[in-house]
């Protein structure tokens, strides 16, 4: 079972995560995203962008970074062998573009518990070297208690 007493907990910013062009283009291809200002630096200048911009979903990188600091936390008491994605939402106040310096910050923002089973929601702000916010992520994973 989860630790309830981590709700509200805030976790440190992530060291900066470099976002590289061939990283979106990768993302993009992972994810079968034909929009081509995720792999044309071309298109996404004529858009405005300095570079290649990453599909929505890219930002999920980021937050893995800070979802790896919780889940590694001892007074959290998450069994990562029994979690299931459950939720996965973005908030994105820009697209992320190659060249951004990107850090997250995580804050549990939620312990319920169901049975033997626990639901835990996340919200981790990613922010810009400059600290201008450039998603929020909100993921919950359900994390599985015996039966």
């Amino acid at each position: 079972m989860v630790n309830p007493n981590v709700q509200g907990k805030k976790y440190p910013a992530t060291d900066p995560y470099l976002v590289g062009r061939e990283k979106i283009r990768e993302f993009a291809h992972a994810v079968k995203s034909t929009n081509p200002m995720n792999l044309d630096v071309f298109a996404a200048q004529a858009a405005g962008y300095t570079d290649v911009i990453a599909p929505p979903t890219f930002a999920v990188v980021i937050q893995e970074r800070s979802l790896a600091t919780v889940l590694g936390d001892p007074e959290a008491d998450i069994d990562f062998s029994r979690v299931v994605h459950g939720d996965q939402r973005f908030i994105h106040a820009r697209p992320i573009v190659a060249g951004d310096e990107l850090v997250s910050e995580l804050e549990v923002a939620s312990v319920k518990s169901l049975g033997a089973h626990s639901m835990v929601t996340f919200e981790t702000k990613i922010y810009d070297v400059t600290k201008e916010l450039v998603c929020t992520a909100i993921s919950t994973l359900v994390v599985r208690g015996d039966e």
